[in-house]
């Protein structure tokens, strides 16, 4: 699609290396890691709750209408 060779992704990786220098680069890299691991983590959590979903009955709901009507 793009046409990149291993040579051109050689060339754009040495750039960005010189650009932001190695220490950066590995931070990034370092930070990106840390970021994917604790979005697994929450998905996992996500997934071992149970989900449920709190419903008032509907006279509760209308409950705050009347006491407004009555003021």
């Amino acid at each position: 699609m793009f046409g990149l060779s291993i040579w051109k992704i050689a060339i754009i990786v040495g750039l960005i290396v010189l650009l932001f220098g190695k220490g950066k680069v590995s931070a990034l890299m370092g930070d990106l890691a840390k970021g994917i691991k604790s979005f697994k983590k929450g998905m996992a959590e996500d997934d071992d709750e149970p989900k449920v979903i709190d419903q008032k009955p509907a006279e509760t709901a209308a409950q705050p209408a009347e006491d407004k009507a009555r003021g």
